[in-house]
């Protein structure tokens, strides 16, 4: 698949193999063309400060970390489209390091906008290789940055950027702790029902949506089919964001006839802060069954 035809941020072209490279600025501003404002939009007030993507992707890659996918909201602002929100994926691709089907590995993952739609925000993110699972970690031990358009704001972002850095690495051992986790019937539906609460709640976290945990659940790949708690996360993980579920919604009575529910199949998450919600949110709920599978096998 072509750059110019997959604007995902998960796009088959970040590889893992020998031929793995960085997107070129061209490549880069074709995709994603507000990375390179250096200027706020004009609907910006006086005390907006300009945070430039661009500058501070080149202060990552100086640091060894290159951009391997990139992705753009759309505006219905058509001003905008050079200002608004984008999302890039670097990876460290300067190492002798080979990568194996089930890898997982750790990038950084960089939100920003100028045109006031986002705050810059700095995260640390797992990639399970060829599994297509991009995990926005967010974890007790592990520093985020988000910074406002205001005051100092390219200090305090290049400050807490390399603090962030400092961090990554602390991700790599949840694949390993929590493979060693098993996971029971009753502990795995618990953690797709949260999750179903997570992805389809309203504001009470109350669901409508016919889509049970069960489904949640599903097993989509032969390395997810294990019963432990990071298989069990990934196949959660997975149905939650990459959609396609189907169910039928319950039977309802109009004006004295029973009508048939009507079939609902769920879509792929696309929007950029949904997606950085819904992982974060994912990961915290792993987190919590660790904690709480692990203190039961010590207390037994």
């Amino acid at each position: 698949m072509s750059l110019h035809m997959d604007n995902s941020v998960y796009s088959h072209t970040a590889r893992f193999d020998e031929s793995a490279r960085a997107l070129t600025e061209d490549q880069m501003r074709r995709l994603a063309p507000s990375i390179f404002a250096v200027e706020a939009h004009a609907s910006r007030s006086e005390r907006f400060r300009t945070i430039p993507t661009i500058e501070v992707l080149r202060a990552l890659q100086n640091e060894g970390f290159s951009p391997v996918g990139v992705r753009q909201s759309n505006s219905r602002d058509e001003s905008k489209h050079d200002f608004t929100k984008h999302l890039i994926r670097l990876r460290r691709l300067d190492t002798a390091e080979t990568h194996r089907v089930g890898d997982t590995v750790c990038e950084i993952i960089l939100k920003n906008a100028n045109d006031g739609s986002s705050a810059y925000d700095l995260m640390a993110g797992l990639f399970r290789i060829r599994c297509l699972n991009s995990l926005v970690a967010q974890t007790a031990t592990l520093d985020s940055v988000k910074v406002r358009h205001s005051g100092d704001a390219l200090t305090n972002v290049i400050e807490g950027t390399y603090r962030v850095l400092g961090e990554t690495q602390k991700l790599l051992a949840a694949p390993q702790d929590w493979s060693e986790i098993r996971v029971d019937r009753d502990a795995a539906l618990a953690l797709a029902d949260s999750a179903r609460v997570v992805r389809f709640g309203d504001a009470k976290g109350e669901v409508s949506s016919p889509i049970t945990a069960d489904q949640l659940l599903t097993v989509r790949r032969e390395g997810d089919t294990g019963a432990d708690l990071w298989s069990v996360f990934n196949r959660v993980q997975e149905n939650v964001i990459r959609g396609g579920l189907s169910a039928r919604a319950p039977a309802t009575i109009e004006n004295g006839r029973r009508v048939r529910g009507r079939r609902v199949t769920t879509r792929e998450v696309t929007g950029i802060d949904q997606d950085v919600k819904l992982n974060k949110s994912l990961w915290i709920l792993g987190e919590r069954m660790a904690e709480l599978l692990s203190s039961r096998k010590l207390a037994a």
